[in-house]
């Protein structure tokens, strides 16, 4: 081995040694799994966010076009571009339709910023993010990912990570950055619904200037919160005597219960934070509908995707994209894509079918397909340019 080569592997491994060493041996992508999923079946506007992103991004199928040249699939092998592109796009696996398997990959990207899939030869399986251990190599980036007992050998997992700012191995959780949003909104409605558990009532100083036994004031309690309390029904009046006075401990109103505004801020918050544009669950606002749907693919969807995508493109070795043109939110704009397409090959800039490989369609059979349109609107004839156009020099016009 000569110097040079000596010199990249030492700098590749003592790398590594150092990530590893900053890092730890393992890495697991459960931290705060339990309030994410808490939140997300608790707190509507969490389980509305999150569903949005999941189910806009489970629709979109993958388009393969070629083989990537080289030996660049991470699994050894590759597979038949018809057999790989119906396990990603029909069937992954016996057990499961693609809908479904998408959806809990997606889940798992969003609540955890990771997702784990297990390729057996034939078919893929989803693994749970939360149960999965990457073991850390001071040589290799990951030496095994570990699910319980099971160890898996990096050739086997296909992991798509989310960002993150201080891990290499694993993502962030989309909901990081708003757990304290979360826990402002949640104790905001705990407080609602205990104010309404209660009997609604902020609290009475009832006020008596003779001095009552334990038995009397327990009755006397007794009968108050039964009379008063609105879950049996009670707002009869009660007749005080023996000078006994009522005094309010709180002067809270029922509509400062409400907090409107301020949770309609930590929710816009946490959208905010998801990628969805608060338009999107505002029915009352329809006026820019379109250009928000348009902005929620283009920056949360899509870039999502593209993830899970380029994933498969290093693990199978197949060049792949996210097929658009499928998309219905976003047909409008593909109107506009075929128009700009239509103009460079009717100009003689690209071919039928260099267009149809832009919009990730089959190639034409068609004769003229792969030919470059010469245009016929320029002066002169666009077969032979020496006919037509100016006269040649040297004619009169009487001529």
């Amino acid at each position: 081995m000569n110097i040079l080569k000596r010199l990249e592997y030492a700098i590749k491994w003592r790398g590594q040694a150092e990530i590893q060493e900053m890092s730890g041996s393992t890495q697991s992508s459960s931290d705060n799994r339990f309030f994410y999923e808490r939140s997300y079946d608790y707190i509507e506007v969490v389980n509305r966010g999150v569903d949005l992103i999941v189910d806009a991004a489970s629709e979109i199928d993958v388009s393969i076009t070629k083989p990537i040249p080289g030996p660049h699939a991470a699994n050894g092998n590759k597979l038949r571009q018809n057999t790989l592109l119906t396990i990603i796009n029909f069937r992954p696996n016996e057990n499961e339709d693609v809908s479904s398997f998408r959806r809990q990959l997606y889940m798992d990207l969003v609540l955890t910023g990771n997702c784990y899939q297990y390729w057996d030869g034939a078919s893929l399986y989803q693994l749970p993010a939360s149960l999965v251990e990457i073991e850390t190599d001071k040589k290799n980036k990951v030496a095994y990912y570990k699910m319980g007992d099971i160890k898996y050998a990096p050739n086997e997992i296909i992991h798509t990570k989310d960002n993150s700012a201080t891990s290499v191995y694993t993502g962030t959780s989309r909901l990081k950055s708003t757990k304290r949003t979360i826990l402002i909104l949640r104790s905001m409605l705990d407080f609602q619904q205990n104010f309404f558990d209660n009997g609604a009532v902020p609290g009475l100083i009832i006020q008596t200037p003779n001095i009552l036994g334990d038995k009397i004031k327990a009755k006397l309690l007794h009968a108050w919160i039964s009379k008063y309390n609105p879950n049996t029904g009670g707002k009869r009046p009660i007749i005080l005597d023996g000078d006994l006075k009522v005094n309010p401990l709180s002067q809270t109103k029922f509509s400062e219960l409400d907090f409107e505004q301020s949770v309609t801020s930590h929710e816009y918050k946490i959208l905010k934070a998801l990628g969805v544009p608060p338009v999107l669950l505002d029915s009352g606002n329809n006026a820019n509908l379109r250009p928000n749907i348009q902005l929620f693919y283009e920056t949360t969807v899509l870039p999502l995707t593209s993830k899970v995508i380029s994933s498969y493109e290093r693990f199978f070795g197949y060049d792949m994209e996210p097929e658009v043109v499928k998309i219905r939110s976003l047909r409008p704009e593909m109107r506009e894509a075929g128009q700009y397409y239509q103009g460079l090959v009717n100009t003689g800039i690209m071919t039928i079918n260099e267009a149809r490989a832009e919009l990730r369609l089959e190639q034409s059979n068609e004769e003229l397909a792969d030919e470059l349109r010469v245009p016929q609107n320029i002066a002169g004839s666009a077969e032979d340019p020496t006919t037509g156009g100016r006269p040649p020099s040297g004619t009169s016009e009487d001529e």
